[in-house]
């Protein structure tokens, strides 16, 4: 640990793969805290969990009860009797009590990407309200053909102020914001829509997944969708990092042609003689015929590659690296997949095997530097390799399945709840500098000297 400071100091260690390390090691050692616990409030299934974006701070939670609450999860709102554990209670709550509260269950629950005085849900009772968080009023609705699944807002957009809604309807709805209608519809799916992703490289992609077993990905400046998953269409393993096919991509341009004077013809592009007598450049004109041999099949893909599935089931989960390059699927089928975004190919990573829910969406998590991935498996939450698809953690603590994962960057904490009612906080343990600090942050050198002045 102090040797990897001392190196950070002199420059021999990037500050980024210092700090990478010292996440990784944290994250390794969580378990469920012995030193923090979340009040719910609610008083049916925790169905969605999110910490806002701009501080990493205030922890909202959606259940079916109709009810939504945020927790302050940095400031202990009580401690217990021997001031060990600190308890945070809801600081906020919306209820069926409240006026312009939801009358069924909420199915999702998320902040505004760039402020915290705005939140979204979306019900059973087929409305998707924008909330203000300091006078708890619904700024706008929009109301829905059906029962809505999932709602998300693209954490990169700059230009719009887009929901992304997904309902038992097959349409996938845009709400616009700030005019207060629906500014796009996008068909293609022939079931409900369980799942819906932003792009966390492009403000204009959109990720869904439906009841039909399909993904498909969306451009919303244009009309159908550009991209079918296929769980036929397969690669093996992971792509070289953007560095590693650069360096290759140099030498091999760079590699010296032995031969004399005649070496700078070997180092030409292949020709070709035609009939006539005129040479060609073969490459050239080889990618040209593949390229017009292709049909164009955006928009609405109107071929046999549009009726392609990614599950066998219900698509009830998506997840996207943090880098954009890959997707993560979870299914009804209780499969999970992982998808290599740019071919759209499906990389065969086998995921150990662990049954799913099969019957609402659930709420994937990933840790900071995506290696590793959270998964609600009935009444367990497991932490998989993702790349090489091995069961690394099996956190219990749950009496009932398990509903949503969320994992929180700032302090390497995971937050999961269930149908018991339940938010269980799950923290890496505590390291003995941490246990020496007081109850209001003063904290004791372990190297302090006993000399008097």
């Amino acid at each position: 640990m102090w040797k990897e400071i001392g190196d950070r100091e002199f420059g021999k260690l990037r500050p980024n793969l210092f700090s990478n390390r010292i996440k990784s090691a944290r994250i390794a050692s969580i378990q469920l805290s012995n030193y923090k616990d979340i009040i719910s409030p609610h008083r049916g299934s925790v169905n969605s969990l999110q910490v806002d974006l701009t501080e990493g701070r205030y922890l909202l939670s959606s259940a079916s009860d109709a009810s939504v609450a945020v927790y302050d999860v940095q400031r202990a709102t009580d401690y217990d009797e021997s001031g060990l554990i600190a308890k945070h209670k809801h600081i906020l709550l919306v209820d069926k009590q409240h006026e312009q509260g939801h009358k069924y269950a909420i199915s999702t629950a998320s902040w505004y990407p760039i402020d915290t005085g705005l939140f979204i849900t979306g019900s059973y009772d087929h409305y998707v309200n924008v909330w203000d968080t300091n006078t708890t009023q619904v700024v706008v609705n929009f109301k829905m053909p059906g029962k809505v699944y999932k709602t998300a807002m693209s954490p990169v957009a700059t230009s719009h102020m887009l929901i992304a809604a997904g309902s038992e309807d097959v349409q996938v709805r845009l709400c616009d914001i700030s005019s207060g209608a629906f500014a796009h519809t996008l068909s293609g799916h022939r079931d409900g829509v369980m799942s819906v992703e932003w792009s966390a490289s492009s403000e204009w992609v959109l990720v869904t997944g439906g009841c039909d077993g399909a993904i498909r990905f969306w451009d919303i400046r244009r009309a159908g969708c550009f991209r079918v998953l296929d769980q036929s269409h397969t690669q093996l393993g992971r792509r070289p990092s953007l560095l590693t096919r650069s360096t290759a991509n140099k030498g091999s341009t760079l590699k010296p042609s032995s031969g004399g004077p005649n070496s700078s013809a070997k180092g030409r592009p292949s020709q070709k003689k035609m009939g006539n007598g005129v040479s060609i450049k073969y490459s050239a004109i080889a990618r040209q015929v593949r390229g017009s041999g292709k049909q164009r099949l955006h928009p609405g893909m109107l071929s046999s590659q549009d009726r392609a599935t990614a599950h066998y089931g219900a698509v009830n989960g998506l997840k996207m690296t943090n880098d954009g390059m890959y997707l993560l699927s979870a299914g009804s089928d209780s499969r999970l997949r992982l998808w290599d975004i740019e071919s759209g190919c499906n990389t065969l990573v086998n995921f150990e095997t662990s049954r799913l829910q099969a019957t609402k969406a659930t709420q994937l998590a990933m840790s900071h530097d995506s290696t590793l991935v959270f998964v609600p498996c009935m009444s367990t939450t497991k932490a998989f390799d993702l790349w090489s698809g091995k069961t690394m953690m099996d956190l219990r603590g749950h009496y009932e399945n398990v509903n949503c994962c969320l994992y929180n960057s700032l302090d390497q904490e995971l937050f999961t709840g269930g149908n018991d009612r339940k938010i269980l906080v799950w923290s890496p343990s505590r390291t003995t500098t941490e246990e020496l600090e007081g109850r209001e942050g003063q904290s004791f050198a372990i190297d302090q000297d006993n000399w008097s002045d």
